[in-house]
């Protein structure tokens, strides 16, 4: 929606030689109408779209020519121009096309004259011999056939010349690619001159008329001579594979449609391509020019993809329509499909299995042209039960989920067009009756949902056979798919099928009903499902619905809207009637929210073309506000893009859409959410482009009144008010965008507001010329506004430093006009100052400043000096020349000051660390560098400096190195800050010295000698360390030096050299070659930077430091693989190759960094093969992980294993490098199998890297996980599908789970625990089983299943799980009962005598898992369901003993129980008039003896410890709660007959069994309990006084809080001796407690207590006085910053319950004191840094503004909103109730103290800050992601002086407003004594300090303000006149900076 700039056609001009030119010139004619005079025009102009009017008018100029018979020797002429004017045009040229065009009308006379002309200049084309002028040649050749029937006629003339010249052509640009191997640059070319080559050839063959009269002349004739030559050329590209597969599949089609052409009879070409396709020739039978040309097709085996491409070419080639080739056709095309499924299993390319796609699917195109008139023979293999058919369904579910999404695609196709092909076999049988169609369509909805293809093939089978088919078998198919779209990557994909849908239905609903009632079963099926989500849903869901599906329901049917709103709006209506104070929890958007995403589809989309008048019919103003500030963000981003989005640019936005607007900006600039500040962003953009927009309608409006006169008045005047409206608007908004970067503003606000002003700034340009911008930012900016936007440098965040740089850069406004020289020098100085800051963020700061400083030309006059005489004058003042002179001046200056500062690091590196760190300057270099325009003029000043900065950034890498290289960089040097740590860094950094070797994994040795390439001795880094207690700081003042000092120090100066180092490679220009002065950096200077690379990456063991070099090492290699020097070009292969070798030859004394992931060597490879050209053959990358692969498998040679580490941790690299893409796919069976038996290696270092290199390996397969659940099906796939792409991973995984199945089952004493097991169970859980595993058994996952049950008998627990686990996808639904029953029946019988508790506790895992997948798959009350687990139910009886005390294992019992479990949660359920299963089957009795002979009657000695016991418990307690729970349900007699009641297990003395008896119970209470469990309070109570276990007394706590306290409280005296009030007071000291959970769950029951208490006495509250103080104090110790959120929220949910009570009751019943101090945590809560707890304290305003006394007081009563409105909400409501109360005197004072920030210590605070400024290292400044104490004061001062106003109060007595006033007046003095103190300029060197007194002096002018109103010297004002500026006010005294 933005103002598009319309492109301007570029179009070269053409030209004619100097002969030509005087040739016009001497047939030119003195008027100047003839065709030379208009061709010397035409070629005198210098611009082509000129040029095209003239050439448009040579053909008119013939026409009205004089022939008179003959062709006038100057027309000739112009003829024969003309010619070589077309030749010489590029193809791409328009002029080209046009001239085509106009001489297509060429009058008949001139045809033959021009055609002699063309024809003899394109014969001189063809007699080039420059080899790379061919491809001009070949491109005018295809023009010439392209529409251009002169040209044609000069092809068919010369046709022998022009196969000749193609010929000719091929065949020498195929040898001079082959001369230039390596280098890609020009291979690129030349490869695609042979493309267009093959692409012309065909063209000339199948455009050329009477081709075969010429052809069969002779075959000795040229011409066939040259089709035999080209042919025989074209079968060479086929089979030649290293030219690009573009090429080769060109070819394909070019072989075969020469073999058409020239193949005679042609009713045997069929047979011949068909014995080419299936490697079966006769070569005695095939005609010796076919042998001659093509032998290596007919007699010779080949490649794989040459087979493709001629597939290809048959299907492509060949006429398939209306079975023109008869029975041998049809032959061909079965014979064809057979090839490719042949291939299918062959290839495993990712371009070459795209092929294979779109050929199949063009396979099937060609299957339905032939079957509309075909035999009945082809029909019979083509129909749905062939295996043709079979075998593409095959491939279909094998690819659906292809990673690349155009197969996908292709398999799309592919279905449709097989569901057409079984159609076309039919005869006469009904579509939906079809057995084929029938089976389709439940094998597809039997699927799961989270399969991609489902989607996909559905579509096409509704498409095919309708919707209503699919809605008989399950009409909830929409909810289920509606269901799924809180899967993102299913969205697309679920919206598009539901699209099919429905608009399929509405076309069958609209066929089938006469009548418009159709209408309502169409809104019950697709529109009642859609509102229930956008209501109900959760967050995920309704975002997805709301942008994926929503848009395509209106767009197809607009008048559902209406529907919706009717439903939506009686929705809110019933909501509202019920008063209720809370409606949903704030992750509900409810049906304000669904209504606002409704309205705002629709109105985006055109649906709601006149906003304002639709609007008051459709939503109220009412509910746009309450949508602009409501809790959920994404109602108020909807109702946002209400208001901002129309499908129209141009329409007038309303006076009331902006006063919308402005009233959501106050509220939402502080949005946590980074996507929500983004849509803000954006959405408020589209709104400023419609102002812009609109407004130029508007300008053009008024314009026309001005001229014509005005029917009326008012249409006169609307143009100019909505304009000054607009004017107006803006400048408001940017107001208030300015107000909101003050002093303490959080990040959210300021980026908020920055990037809505950079909007600003964009949309409405500071244009010149005629264009009228209703509003330029630059006018609203003055000095302070200026100011605050360069203070947004000192940001601790770096995202608020470029919006606010950003934003400064598109002003029209310069640092000149608002800083003086003075101040501009003072920015100057600080930036140098913070670039040698310890603190990382200063010297970001420090970059910003001085690029600030260099773009606004504000540098200081005296850095002149380091520029020559030559470089100051140059190129004076143009914008580019500045900023390139003042970023040398700024470069030079900062170089200098470095040279310094390396100097003394040398000499001392912890004087470095602890004064000035190096890395800030190289930043700010680095900085300054990135902003230079690229086209430099100063080339010979910069070249000095180019060269000075590699020697520096050697310098500093030399002095950093040694710690970066040591073995241990983060844990070497103590992490401690005594006096002595300079003494032990010493001696530690003389340790680092000799590093440490390769031999990481065997034995130290010492490196003899250091890297020849190091530029300084390392010693110098240590030698003059001097052993003093502290290191002098920049300010003379003793520090010490800390580890982490050091080590940042080092690591940071080496991530900033390989950033510049970077930055220099990408951004300067290479010279050619050493003589030239073109370029600033040499080969030999690259050639160190790359060597430079190479020692860091090979070498550091630092992650921070070899990661940032990697990412200057990868500029460095993208900008070589794009240089034309060939030696520069093949420097990373070379670089590789070396490291390679090194890796290979595992050299003791090499230096390649052996760390357990190999430190910075997988970075180095990566970044080497990333960079290699994607469009190639990819070959480095092929050769190096075969290497690497070699290298990873298992070795021989034990003595080292270090290559192999290597080769494992650079593969894992590869395969999580995403640029590599599927480039590594054929690698990954590979990489797998190394993965697995590294995994069986003794050395551990081995093991390590194969456990990395396979988790790498199972995300680049099954993709990245998206959520939580380790076991989610998104991440999954047919084991079908991954034994295809994987082929030879089939029979390793079968035999390496083979052999551990027989280890496993092995009977040695010590079990051999074969580690690669975990690795095989975790591939194979995620596979499962294909939808043609039954009717194939290729591939089949059954193999697998009696394996991995084997493996459940392993000895090792977790390898058990993980077998249980793998099971379950590899056995279908169907056949779980029986695989159920089947392993049920391999337990053994109590009367064995010899049996494995593990075998049992492995087969009963597997049972389990099963059960629990078929349970949650399958409908509940399917009555298939209900018998096969009956008859499982009773297979388990018969192994019941496992169960009981004669099985002596707890773990096997425990598990065997979960089973039981499992069926009673599933089978429990009675059937109407008779009993339930379990009844039936005597099974609760049976349930009954397991619990009555247990030990939880027994019990169990103290001392009792046996493995699996409290799992035991736990199973065996679950199943007893489950026995209680039935037997309460049957429970219609007083008598029942349970083994054990609740109170037997509360009083259990396991914890384990009271707190899962304790849960069961707490969920019935909360969910209403019955009668018989309310008995129970006793229980609880008895409970409670005893209860040691801490999660035990939360839930009792919690159970006690969901009763009634009238049902249980006045039974604490009788039953635990204690009165209610002593109760209380219990409950407060455990509230006192220091655990949070336990401390939240008291302070809930606590706060239910004293509501109880003070109900009950009414009349004498003051016996409660003190309790209800200590409970006031609690409250307000719950809600401190520092306290975990569990304690806080609740804090705010006690707020929120008495709210009604303690806080808005119309009668006061606690001390005014308490009570506001209940309010002021309130305001505290909803100022809390955690969003849980904001949405908790919204809720208590909600609750509050919903009472009887308050809710008239606001129109959001009863509404939901957010933490940021309600602060202000909760502020007026207060005030509100003090009027109320009448206790406004003792009330303001305590309110005015809030807004002064009484208690806070600004001296002890500046004073600590002062002395921690070098302490910390990482200590930032106070970062606020939310609480703004200005905010807060903001509205405070608003509402207190509203109040003031309303009431009219005035202080009865001087004395506290006198104190008050004192305050005041202290603070403001102290505040100037501060200021004065701090050093110049404050907000860069002391920001934080800065920041604070800020802060602090805007509260004291707040305060002022109301005192001086209080006194009556003041009138009302609104609060942003007098606080909140962003500027500093200039009413206190302040140094000047």
């Amino acid at each position: 929606m933005g103002v598009k700039k319309k492109r301007e056609m570029q179009v070269a001009a053409l030209t004619v030689r100097h002969q030509d030119l005087e040739t016009l010139r001497s047939f030119a004619d003195v008027e100047g109408k003839n065709l030379a005079s208009l061709l010397l025009h035409c070629v005198q102009l210098k611009d082509g779209v000129s040029q095209i009017r003239y050439v448009k008018q040579i053909v008119p100029l013939l026409e009205k020519a004089d022939t008179n018979g003959v062709c006038d020797p100057a027309i000739q002429s112009c003829l024969d121009i003309l010619a070589g004017i077309y030749y010489s045009l590029s193809l791409k040229n328009p002029l080209k096309k046009v001239l085509a065009s106009s001489l297509n009308g060429l009058p008949e006379f001139f045809q033959t004259e021009a055609i002699h002309s063309f024809t003899s200049h394109l014969k001189e084309e063809l007699n080039t011999t420059d080899l790379y002028s061919y491809r001009k040649v070949v491109d005018n050749i295809s023009s010439c056939m392209e529409n251009f029937n002169l040209g044609k006629a000069s092809v068919n003339n010369l046709l022998k010349n022009v196969l000749h010249f193609l010929w000719k052509s091929l065949i020498e640009i195929l040898e001079e690619n082959r001369q230039f191997a390596g280098n890609h640059i020009v291979q690129t070319q030349l490869m695609n001159d042979l493309l267009v080559g093959i692409r012309v050839s065909m063209t000339v063959v199948q455009k050329v008329q009477d081709f075969q009269e010429n052809l069969w002349k002779a075959s000795s004739s040229p011409i066939w001579q040259s089709m035999c030559g080209l042919l025989g050329i074209f079968t060479k590209f086929l089979s030649d594979d290293d030219l690009l597969q573009t090429i080769q599949s060109t070819s394909g089609l070019a072989v075969i449609l020469f073999i058409k052409t020239m193949f005679q009879p042609s009713e045997n070409i069929p047979e011949l391509i068909s014995s080419l396709l299936l490697r079966s020739v006769d070569c005695a039978r095939v005609p010796e020019w076919l042998m001659s040309s093509c032998r290596s097709l007919c007699c010779a085996d080949i490649p794989a993809s040459a087979l493709l491409f001629l597939c290809q070419g048959t299907l492509a080639m060949l006429d398939w329509q209306n079975g023109s080739m008869g029975p041998r056709g049809e032959a061909l095309l079965l014979d064809t499909v057979h090839v490719l499924f042949t291939l299918s299993s062959q290839i495993k390319e990712a371009t070459l299995e795209m092929f294979l796609s779109r050929i199949l699917a063009l396979w099937t195109n060609s299957a339905i042209h032939i079957l509309e008139s075909s035999s009945p023979s082809l029909k019979d293999s083509l129909n749905g039960n062939s295996s043709i058919v079979g075998r593409l369904l095959e491939y279909i579910y094998t690819h659906w989920e292809h990673s690349l999404d155009a197969l996908r695609h292709q398999t799309k196709i592919i279905f449709r067009n097989l569901l057409q092909i079984h159609w076309l076999t039919m005869e006469g049988t009904d579509l939906v009756t079809d057995p084929f169609f029938l089976e389709l369509t439940k094998t597809l909805l039997r699927l799961e949902w989270h399969i991609k293809g489902k989607y996909t093939c559905l579509g096409c089978l509704v498409e095919c056979i309708g919707i209503e088919h699919i809605l008989a078998i399950d009409n909830t198919i929409p909810s289920q798919i509606l269901e799924v779209m809180g899967d993102q990557s299913l969205v697309p994909y679920a919206s598009d099928l539901l699209e099919t849908m429905f608009k399929n239905h509405k076309n069958h609903l609209k066929s089938q009903t006469a009548d418009g009632t159709w209408i309502d079963q169409w809104h019950e099926t697709w529109v009642s499902p859609l509102l229930y989500i956008l209501c109900e849903g959760n967050l995920d869901q309704k975002s997805y619905v709301i942008d994926y599906y929503l848009p395509k329901l209106l767009n197809y049917s607009p008048e559902s809207l209406r529907y919706m709103v009717k439903i939506l709006q009686t929705s809110i209506d019933a909501k509202t009637e019920r008063s209720s104070p809370s409606l949903g929890s704030c992750s509900s958007r409810g049906a304000l929210g669904a209504l606002m995403a409704c309205l705002r589809a629709a109105r985006a989309h055109g649906h709601l073309q006149s906003a304002t008048d639709t609007w008051e019919n459709l939503v109220s103003s009412a509910r746009i506000k309450q949508g602009l500030i409501h809790q959920h963000c994404q109602v108020r981003i909807d109702t946002l893009g209400l208001l901002c989005e129309s499908s129209r640019s141009t329409e007038i936005v309303s006076a009331e859409e902006m006063q919308w607007i402005q009233f959501f900006i106050t509220y939402n600039l502080n949005t946590q959410s980074p996507g929500v500040r983004q849509q803000i962003c954006s959405l408020l953009k589209k709104l400023f482009c419609r102002i812009q927009e609109s407004s130029q309608v508007l300008y053009k409006l008024e314009q026309c009144k001005s001229k014509h006169e005005p029917e009326n008045e008012l249409t006169k005047e609307q143009p100019s008010v909505s304009l000054q409206q607009y004017k107006n608007f803006m400048s408001s908004i940017c107001n208030s965008l300015f107000e909101a970067l003050f002093p303490g503003s959080s990040y959210s606000t300021r980026f908020s507001a920055l990037t809505i002003l950079g909007s600003i700034a964009e949309v409405f340009p500071a244009l010149e010329g005629r264009v009228q911008v209703v509003y330029q930012l630059s006018h609203d900016i003055d000095a302070g506004r200026f100011q605050t936007l360069i203070e947004c440098f000192t940001s601790t965040f770096e995202e608020v430093k470029t919006l606010a740089f950003d934003l400064l850069m598109k002003l029209s406004v310069t640092a000149i006009k608002f800083q003086g020289a003075e101040k501009l020098q003072g920015l100057f100085q600080a930036a140098l100052e913070l670039s040698t800051s310890t603190k990382p963020y200063d010297c970001v700061t420090a970059s910003y400043l001085l690029n600030f400083l260099v773009w606004q030309d504000a540098v200081p006059s005296s850095l002149s000096t380091y520029l020559t005489q030559s470089a100051a004058r140059s190129d004076g003042d143009k914008p580019a020349a500045v900023v390139e002179r003042n970023t040398l001046m700024v470069i030079k200056c900062l170089i200098e000051n470095l040279e310094e500062d390396v100097s003394q690091a040398e000499n001392s590196l912890l004087q470095a660390a602890a004064s000035f760190p190096m890395y800030g300057r190289v930043h700010c270099v680095t900085g300054a560098l990135q902003k230079l325009p690229l086209d430099l003029q100063l080339v010979s000043e910069w070249t000095p400096v180019v060269e000075k900065l590699l020697l520096m950034s050697y310098r500093i890498s030399a002095v950093v190195a040694p710690v970066i290289q040591s073995s241990s960089p983060e844990g070497l040097i103590p992490m401690d800050t005594d006096s002595e740590s300079a003494s032990r860094l010493q001696v530690i950094l003389n340790e680092i010295q000799p590093r440490d070797t390769n031999d990481y994994f065997n034995q130290a040795k010492i490196l003899k000698e250091c890297d020849s390439f190091d530029l300084e001795d390392l010693n110098a880094s240590v030698s003059n360390i001097d052993t003093f207690a502290g290191i002098k700081g920049k300010e003379g003042k003793t520090c010490d030096v800390t580890a982490q000092m050091v080590l940042v120090c080092c690591w940071r100066s080496m991530k900033e050299v390989a950033l510049l180092l970077g930055t220099l490679c990408q951004l300067l220009p290479m010279q050619p070659v050493p003589e030239s002065s073109d370029g600033l950096l040499t080969v030999e200077q690259v050639k160190e930077i790359g060597d430079y690379f190479k020692q860091h990456l090979l070498q550091s063991r630092h992650r921070g430091a070899f990661e940032l070099a990697y990412t200057g090492f990868v500029k460095l290699t993208e900008i070589l693989n794009r240089c034309p020097d060939v030696n520069l070009q093949k420097l990373p292969e070379q670089w590789l190759w070396n490291v390679l070798e090194e890796i290979k030859c595992s050299d003791p004394s090499s230096k390649l960094c052996a760390t357990r992931r190999s430190a910075g060597i997988p970075f180095y490879i990566q970044a080497l093969l990333a960079s290699e050209p994607k469009k190639g053959k990819m070959d480095l990358l092929k050769i190096t992980m075969k290497e690497l692969i070699f290298l990873a498998g298992p070795t021989d040679n034990s003595q080292s294993t270090v290559p192999q580490v290597h080769a494992l941790n650079i593969l894992r690299a590869l395969f999580r490098d995403t640029r590599l893409g599927e480039n590594v796919i054929p690698f990954v069976a590979d990489g797998a199998k190394a993965a697995i038996l590294g995994f069986t290696s003794p050395v551990w270092a081995v093991r390590n890297s194969s456990t990395l290199l396979f988790s790498s390996l199972i995300t680049r397969i099954f993709g990245v996980k998206r959520g939580k659940d380790e076991h989610s099906k998104t991440n999954r796939m047919t084991g079908r599908e991954f034994f295809s792409r994987f082929p030879e991973l089939y029979p390793f995984l079968l035999k390496q789970l083979e052999a551990v199945a027989d280890t496993v089952d092995s009977d040695m004493g010590e079990p051999d625990r074969h580690p690669s097991m975990f690795l095989l169970l975790l591939v194979l859980e995620r596979l499962y089983p294909s939808p043609m595993d039954g009717a194939s058994s290729t591939l089949s996952m059954a193999p697998f299943v009696p394996f991995i049950m084997r493996c459940g008998r392993s000895p090792i627990y977790r390898s058990r799980e993980m077998a249980a686990r793998a099971l379950v996808p590899l056995v279908k639904i169907d056949q779980v009962p029986n695989t159920v029953r089947a392993l049920l029946a391999t337990l053994p019988n109590c009367t064995d005598q010899c049996f494995r508790q593990n075998h049992i506790h492995g087969t009963l895992l597997q049972v389990s898992h099963l059960l629990r997948a078929y349970a949650d798959s399958k409908h509940r009350m399917d009555s298939d369901f209900q018998q096969e687990l009956t008859d499982i139910t009773v297979c388990t009886k018969a192994k019941l003993w496992l169960a009981k005390r004669q099985n002596p294992c707890l773990v096997t019992r425990a598990v065997y129980i979960d089973i039981l479990f499992l069926l009673t949660y599933c089978l429990d359920k009675p059937t109407k008039g008779s009993q339930s299963v379990l009844e039936r089957l005597g099974f609760w009795e049976e349930v009954r003896g397991i619990v009555s002979g247990s030990e939880l009657i027994t019990g169990l000695p103290c001392t009792f410890k046996v493995p699996g016991l409290p799992q035991y418990l736990q199973s065996l307690t679950k199943l007893a709660i489950a026995a209680e729970w039935a037997a309460l349900a049957r429970a219609r007699e007083q008598t029942r007959d349970v083994p054990i009641t609740f109170s037997q297990l509360l009083g259990s003395s396991f914890p384990e069994v009271r707190l899962l008896t304790l849960e069961a119970l707490l969920e019935r209470f909360s969910a209403g309990a019955s009668a018989s469990l309310r008995s129970m309070g006793e229980d609880f109570l008895l409970l409670a006084m005893k209860e040691s276990h801490p999660e035990c007394l939360c839930k009792i706590l919690r159970i006690l809080h969901c009763i009634n306290p009238s049902e249980w409280l006045p039974l604490t005296e009788r039953c635990i001796h204690l009165t209610p009030k002593e109760f209380l007071i219990w409950t407060m000291d455990i509230a006192s407690s220091d655990r949070s959970e336990i401390q939240g769950v008291a302070l809930r029951l606590t706060s239910k207590l004293i509501a109880y208490h003070m109900k009950t006495y009414e009349e004498n509250r003051d016996l409660l006085a003190p309790q209800l103080k200590r409970w006031v104090q609690l409250v307000i110790l719950s809600c401190g910053d520092h306290l975990p959120t569990e304690s806080r929220l609740a804090a705010a949910e006690v707020l929120t319950s008495i709210a009604p009570l303690v806080l808005t009751n119309s009668c006061p019943v606690l001390e005014l004191q308490d009570t506001l101090a209940l309010w002021r945590c309130v305001l505290i809560l909803l100022q809390s840094e955690e969003q849980a707890v904001r949405d908790a304290a919204t809720e208590t305003v909600t609750t509050a503004l919903s009472q009887e006394n308050t809710y008239q007081s606001t129109e959001f009563a009863f509404c939901q909103v957010d933490a940021s409105i309600a602060l202000a909400l909760a502020l007026a409501i207060l005030c509100d109730l003090l009027q109320q109360w009448d206790q406004l005197d003792h009330g303001l004072p305590i309110l005015l103290g809030w807004l002064l920030g009484e208690g806070d210590d600004l001296v002890g605070y500046v004073e600590s800050a002062h002395q921690g400024d070098e302490d910390y290292l990482f200590e930032k400044a106070e970062v606020n992601f939310w609480a703004e104490t200005l905010t807060f004061v903001k509205h405070l001062y608003r509402q207190l002086l509203h109040l003031l106003c309303r009431s009219g109060w005035r202080p009865p007595s001087s004395e506290r407003l006198g104190h008050l006033q004192r305050t005041v007046s202290e603070q403001q003095h102290l505040l100037s004594q501060l200021f004065r103190e701090l050093p110049p300029p404050a907000e860069f060197l002391k920001t934080v300090e800065f920041t604070k007194l800020r802060i602090q002096e805007e509260r004291t002018l707040a305060g002022l303000r109301l005192l001086a109103f209080l006194e009556g010297k003041e009138e009302e004002a609104p609060y942003s006149q007098h606080l909140g500026l962003p500027c500093r006010s200039k009413s206190l005294n302040s140094p000047k900076n």
